[in-house]
């Protein structure tokens, strides 16, 4: 039971890809799979894209999907008592959703497009079973995923990116 049942439809990622490679940002994700993991991968994933202004998800919903970003970019924004306070903008070829993906607590913060976006989503769902599955690409999938997290909170700037 190493494969993904052949009816499963395979979607292209060469996109994500490129944008991994091509991202500069400080909390970027860097590439974790060779190709064909990269295609494997494309069974566990969803596409969802959003429009400029559209919320992916509210500060306080309890949601574990880790959600790898394309293209467009992403504003983070921790909401107090005094309204919405814009922290961080995260860019095409990195990761949002590590925090509670890795903490199984609320989303600590509102994340929105700031710009038409195209992101893939992994589940928690998926991901376990990535992990029953593929056991390789779902460790490194953790491990690039952690990086990015781990990056965002050693920078006292980004880490309500941390969501």
């Amino acid at each position: 039971m190493n494969a993904v049942t052949p009816n499963t439809p395979r979607l292209d990622l060469q996109g994500l890809i490129n944008a991994i490679a091509q991202a500069s940002a400080e909390d970027s994700m860097t590439n974790p799979l060779k190709p064909e993991q990269w295609e494997t991968l494309s069974a566990y994933l969803q596409p969802c894209t959003l429009a400029a202004g559209q919320l992916l998800f509210k500060q306080g919903v309890s949601d574990r999907t880790l959600y790898l970003l394309e293209s467009g970019s992403l504003s983070v924004h921790y909401e107090d008592e005094k309204g919405r306070l814009r922290m961080a903008i995260v860019n095409a070829g990195s990761v949002v959703g590590e925090g509670s993906f890795f903490s199984l607590r609320p989303r600590s913060a509102t994340v929105q497009a700031a710009a038409p976006s195209k992101l893939w989503a992994l589940t928690a769902l998926r991901f376990t079973e990535l992990g029953n599955r593929q056991p390789a690409i779902a460790l490194s999938m953790a491990m690039a995923a952690g990086a990015v997290l781990s990056k965002r909170l050693g920078n006292r700037r980004r880490r309500v990116a941390s969501t």
